[in-house]
């Protein structure tokens, strides 16, 4: 798989965390994990291990968020819109792997596909600001 599809999958992944309580999260990843047939795993581990990463940070992360997003509660924000900031800040700020500039890009892309109109506008704004405040 390529990282923009690994990224796709991760996105969905974290999005559950949304819908369903912490302790049954295993479950979802594990039933998750037998409906890609055509994911390695090497590629299972990579979103594993990215997923795991935004969890393990997200309070963190979400803070970043309501900083520079001026005038958004995380609360009232697009469930969409907050998953795919979390996996691009945590991209940004802790993936040595993962240009700034292609975490933004990327975001704004899942936000074309999966937010709503609006979405990719909004998502490039909060993730340029932070881009600019981490600079």
């Amino acid at each position: 798989m390529i990282r923009s599809e690994l990224r796709e999958h991760t996105f969905k992944m974290l999005f559950q965390i949304e819908f369903n309580d912490a302790e049954d999260m295993p479950q979802h990843i594990r039933y998750y994990f037998e409906s890609l047939e055509d994911a390695g795993d090497k590629d299972k581990e990579y979103i594993q291990e990215k997923y795991s990463g935004v969890i393990s940070r997200i309070g963190e992360i979400d803070r970043m968020i309501g900083d520079a997003s001026s005038g958004w509660k995380i609360s009232r924000m697009n469930k969409v819109d907050l998953t795919i900031l979390r996996l691009a800040v945590y991209e940004m700020c802790w993936d040595d792997d993962v240009p700034k500039g292609v975490a933004i890009n990327e975001a704004v892309e899942l936000a074309k596909k999966f937010g709503g109109d609006s979405s990719s506008s909004f998502v490039n704004g909060v993730l340029g600001k932070l881009a600019r405040q981490e600079s």
